[in-house]
């Protein structure tokens, strides 16, 4: 049988899903440039602040995920993510509309919502373009638009927000992720399931009770899923709180902090994530357990760099030890994401990423900013303009916590990896 998808027709695929994912992460990361001029603007609190970056995506991210990677399970995945990333866009847009923080928490209520349609189908989608060995660095390259779109969020933030207004920043990144979603529709191929890998696809999707206990029942992957959320509560607390850190503590502007987390979150992530692909199909090559093992050394590795990063005494230096957990914290992801697609049955991928980024979101986005926020206002009496570094480095201790989740989840891969292989 002939494939239905050629291989340059994969890598075009490839290459439109990293954009996609890169304006994903762009629109929403820009927020976290804007928080000193939305605050001062709308009059605020920290707490209310850590509820926008986190609290308010998380939750609908996080729920609406799973019913969209089930139709994305049942139906044609390109759709789904046209439509996903026009709801988004538009969405990110109306944030620039906003008068008041109701509206403003109503708009990216909606971002989250459209971004559920994003990663869990993209990820289904990448498992039928290229074979099982291949299947890491393939991910790697599709998380590689996300270090570009945070990158691009730093830095774009900060410039566009000090030349024309938190307000105008919002219309300028959301707009061009209407024309994308043209791309998407017309322009990329759905792959036939399994046919890569020799599978037959019956085309039998388990009812939503049966899918989730059928997960449930694989102990790796939920090692897995509680590593990932506890990296990222680390990683979303850094993401949405690092610019204003800057600003308080090191007195550095808006401009200057968002080139240098631009520069440096763009290049260390996109160097990451490939080397996480790569040193992933490499070792799993020798070991499947490798898929966990190297998540659990990134987290290990990444903690003395945070310590390091919050109590040194000069901006200059904290930048330097950014450029360590830039890179280690975005070396996790194509590893992780492309093992739980062979623990899973063909209709189960897309919903097993979204359950993933269920407990990812809701603990990690969900979370993470909204703690830092909190902390922020408990520790200000104490510690003034000061309260940030120690509310960073508390949510920063995720990374290591998460590591010994990983290495529980090695204890059980082989044998889950076995038994899915023999269950299709």
């Amino acid at each position: 049988m002939s494939r239905s998808v050629s291989d340059r027709q994969a890598k075009v695929a490839l290459g439109i899903l990293s954009t996609v994912y890169a304006v994903n992460l762009l629109d929403r990361q820009i927020l976290s440039m804007l928080l000193v001029p939305i605050q001062q603007d709308l009059g605020i609190s920290d707490s209310a602040l850590g509820f926008l970056t986190g609290t308010s995506f998380a939750l609908f991210y996080a729920t609406a995920g799973i019913p969209i990677a089930r139709w994305a399970d049942r139906g044609t995945r390109i759709h789904v993510i046209a439509l996903g990333l026009t709801l988004w866009s538009a969405a990110t847009a109306a944030c620039g509309l906003a008068r008041s923080f109701t509206q403003l928490a109503i708009a990216r209520v909606l971002v989250g919502v459209g971004e559920a349609a994003g990663s869990p189908p993209a990820h289904s989608l990448i498992s039928d373009y290229f074979p099982p060995e291949r299947r890491a660095r393939s991910i790697a390259l599709y998380t590689m638009g996300a270090s570009v779109g945070i990158g691009l969020g730093y830095a774009l933030g900060g410039s566009l927000s000090e030349r024309f207004g938190w307000r105008a920043t919002f219309l300028i990144v959301g707009l061009p992720g209407l024309f994308l979603a043209l791309v998407v529709r017309f322009m990329m191929k759905e792959p036939r399931r399994g046919e890569i890998e020799g599978r037959d696809d019956h085309g039998e999707q388990p009812a939503v009770r049966e899918a989730l206990a059928r997960l449930w029942r694989i102990r790796s992957y939920r090692q897995i899923a509680l590593a990932t959320a506890l990296y990222n509560l680390a990683s979303y607390g850094f993401m949405m709180w690092v610019p204003t850190f800057l600003v308080r503590v090191h007195e550095m502007g808006r401009t200057e902090s968002g080139a240098w987390l631009g520069l440096i979150s763009a290049s260390c992530g996109l160097a990451g994530a490939y080397a996480g692909g790569w040193l992933a199909d490499y070792g799993v090559a020798r070991d499947r357990r490798w898929s966990c093992w190297l998540p659990a050394c990134a987290g290990v590795l990444a903690t003395p760099f945070i310590f390091a990063f919050l109590l040194v005494d000069t901006g200059e230096l904290a930048l330097l030890c950014y450029v360590p957990i830039s890179f280690l914290s975005a070396s996790w992801s194509a590893p992780t994401y492309a093992v739980i697609q062979g623990l899973v049955s063909l209709r189960m991928r897309a919903m097993a990423s979204a359950v993933l980024l269920f407990a990812l979101n809701l603990i990690g986005l969900g979370l993470g900013p909204q703690f830092v926020g909190i902390l922020n206002d408990l520790l200000d009496p104490r510690f003034g303009v000061e309260a940030i570094r120690y509310s960073l480095l508390a949510i920063g201790m995720g990374k290591a916590w998460g590591s010994i989740h990983s290495l529980l989840a090695a204890r059980h891969l082989r044998k889950d990896l076995d038994q899915a292989v023999l269950a299709n």
